[in-house]
């Protein structure tokens, strides 16, 4: 049975959760990777950064509970735990720059085989600039990128970027709702199928090479 956009956004940001160990400090990226925060699983306590100066955040809030006056980077409303605290984007991107953030969760438009990213730019539309992105994908620890398989049907991994490049080589995983991807030196290594995915699915889907292991799990969540 197909997914809707909500359940594969779901998918996906559950699947992320699991990459995420008792007291890493983890950036999440706007859009899509804020969602991990709510499927952190049951005694792994994580703290979640935002490069605009938070660290302490929480799930995404209810509708019509948000606090206007408490946003992430990309000016979407979060909650801060009990503990959690504010300061300078100097000071956050000083945590970030200094290698003190153990992963960041991306979106991206594209990546390829090499682990290069693209993610802010499309030539000739308006865009807000690149954000913290360039910082995080050099300054973190792991790299994840959190994204779906394909776009109106187009190949998102590529066995080369077409579009300006955000960073090179920095990618570490990549999960989308149909397969679980390692970036290693040898290449793209497919190491989880999604639910109700065959490594033949993934494989069309994908516009590089995968290397397939014989002992592929899926991931039902």
């Amino acid at each position: 049975m197909a997914l809707d956009k909500n359940q594969v956004k779901e998918v996906i940001a559950k699947r992320v959760a699991l990459e995420l160990n008792d007291g890493d400090l983890v950036n999440l990226g706007i859009g899509l990777p804020t969602l991990v925060a709510n499927y952190i699983p049951e005694g792994v306590e994580v703290f979640f950064q935002s490069e605009n100066g938070l660290i302490g955040l929480g799930p995404v809030p209810e509708k019509g509970q948000e606090d206007w006056d408490l946003t992430n980077a990309g000016g979407q409303p979060v909650t801060l735990l009990t503990g959690g605290c504010y300061f300078d984007s100097a000071t956050s991107f000083g945590i970030i720059r200094g290698g003190h953030v153990d992963a960041t969760v991306l979106g991206a438009l594209e990546v390829d085989e090499k682990g290069n990213l693209a993610n802010w730019k499309v030539p000739g539309k308006m865009v807000p600039g690149m954000g913290g992105a360039m910082d995080l994908t050099v300054g973190a620890k792991k790299v994840i990128i959190a994204m779906q398989h394909t776009q109106k049907g187009e190949h998102k991994i590529l066995k080369e970027c077409t579009l300006p490049l955000t960073a090179k080589q920095q990618v570490d995983l990549i999960v989308t709702e149909m397969a679980v991807i390692e970036v290693t030196h040898e290449g793209l290594v497919l190491k989880e199928i999604g639910p109700d995915t065959t490594v033949a699915d993934v494989v069309a889907a994908t516009g590089a090479t995968l290397i397939i292991p014989e002992d592929i799990k899926s991931f039902n969540l």
